[in-house]
């Protein structure tokens, strides 16, 4: 929702009907503050207060409010960047994309595209990690493949770990251009 854009409306539509700042708020049962904040772009209201002032103007929240999709490259970078929070713990790689994710589902344009193909390669990479550790640790304790060592472990692990950091900057700086991320995963699971 634009507060500006919010603002303006709800101007527009008060002076239509001869209301006063003071009447719409007394009429509305909010505070005169919260009409002026409101009108100069300066907060967004909660749903309530939408829903009280539209009721006082006779017309409906959509009416005041711009809910249209709005094109933010900025924030999609922040998303895939916001996945190489994997390299503090591989869950936070998927915690962390799924939260900036879902705070504008909706609200950015190739949000929800993004947000899934990313989440999906984290989730995907995660478990072929844990799965790759755990086959690891088993066949060097159970004598399967004796010639595999910790220290090959580490260097698998090290090579996953780059591999997906790897892929996250390209995929950002395909972002930044104006381009489509290219992420893959064998399940999806969004």
């Amino acid at each position: 929702m634009d507060k500006s854009y919010l603002g303006k409306k709800v101007k527009e539509y008060r002076t239509k009907k001869g209301l006063s700042q003071e009447l719409l708020a007394e009429d509305s049962g909010l505070s005169y503050r919260t009409i002026q904040r409101i009108e100069s772009g300066e907060s967004k209201p909660t749903g309530d207060t939408l829903n009280r002032i539209a009721a006082s103007l006779d017309v409906t929240p959509e009416d005041l409010a711009n809910w249209e999709v709005e094109d933010d490259l900025k924030f999609l970078v922040f998303l895939n960047l916001s996945a190489l929070s994997f390299i503090l713990f591989p869950i936070l790689g998927i915690l962390i994309p799924f939260m900036v994710w879902t705070a504008k589902r909706g609200k950015v344009a190739n949000l929800d595209q993004l947000g899934k193909a990313l989440i999906n390669f984290q989730i995907t990479w995660t478990l072929t990690l844990v799965i790759a550790m755990i086959a690891s640790f088993i066949a060097a304790k159970t004598g399967i493949l004796a010639e595999f060592s910790f220290s090959k472990v580490i260097i698998i692990v090290l090579i996953s770990y780059a591999l997906n950091a790897l892929i996250i900057v390209a995929n950002t700086i395909l972002l930044s251009k104006g381009k489509p991320a290219r992420y893959f995963s064998l399940i999806k699971f969004l």
